[in-house]
């Protein structure tokens, strides 16, 4: 598969055979400009979207008519499976921001988990529902999701073959984000691409986790 990061939470997943994916969508401009990165200019099959807060459920800027994925439960496009899991915006069950959805799907043999706003530590039978991951995406800026150190643990409980940090801070991110430096401090596996796209096979994973940052493509 190719993974591309358009930015903040927004990824298009490319199969092998050409299904599209694209997950969390943001509105460019939202949030008084807090949001600076271009439109997404990619069509897609599918999206998924894990809160509808306007960093992540801008669908009606997809181009391709889309199959858009929202919710708990199990959700099928475009040939694909994807499980949502419920979890919280926050660490107070969703009173201050809201639910979240955690998706899982396979694509060309390989295990993806968007963990979309995650606000907080998961309990054990969500870890036992969400499987074997070989691929994360995970947030790790803090203030509105899970702050560096708490981003840690998350990927330590889940122990990803493939973990790829998402909504920090950026130059076209104006939140009061951590930068991915902080959650990067003291891992040894961490590979800085200087890209906004890799490609991901189920061969050329790595046994262990290793963590690859990418450079926004919008």
């Amino acid at each position: 598969m190719k993974i591309k990061w358009y930015g903040h939470a927004s990824f298009l997943i490319t199969s092998e055979e050409g299904a599209t994916i694209i997950t969390d969508p943001y509105e460019p401009g939202a949030y008084d400009g807090g949001i600076a990165y271009k439109p997404i200019e990619d069509a897609a099959e599918v999206v998924t979207v894990s809160h509808d807060h306007a960093d992540h459920n801008y669908v009606q800027g997809i181009k391709g008519s889309p199959v858009v994925i929202k919710g708990p439960g199990i959700h099928k496009a475009a040939g694909i499976t994807f499980k949502g899991i419920a979890t919280y915006h926050d660490t107070t069950q969703g009173s201050e921001r809201g639910g979240n959805t955690i998706f899982v799907f396979t694509v060309d043999g390989v295990t993806v988990c968007h963990a979309g706003d995650l606000g907080h530590q998961l309990a054990e039978n969500t870890i036992r529902e969400l499987g074997a991951i070989d691929i994360l995406f995970l947030p790790i800026g803090g203030v509105y999701t899970l702050d560096p150190a708490g981003a840690t643990e998350v990927a330590n409980a889940l122990h990803p073959r493939l973990l790829i940090p998402m909504h920090f801070k950026t130059p076209r991110c104006g939140f009061p984000l951590a930068r991915v430096e902080e959650f990067l401090e003291g891992k040894s596996s961490v590979e800085k691409t200087g890209k906004s796209e890799i490609t991901a096979t189920k061969d050329n994973l790595p046994d262990a986790m290793h963590i690859i940052v990418l450079e926004p493509a919008n």
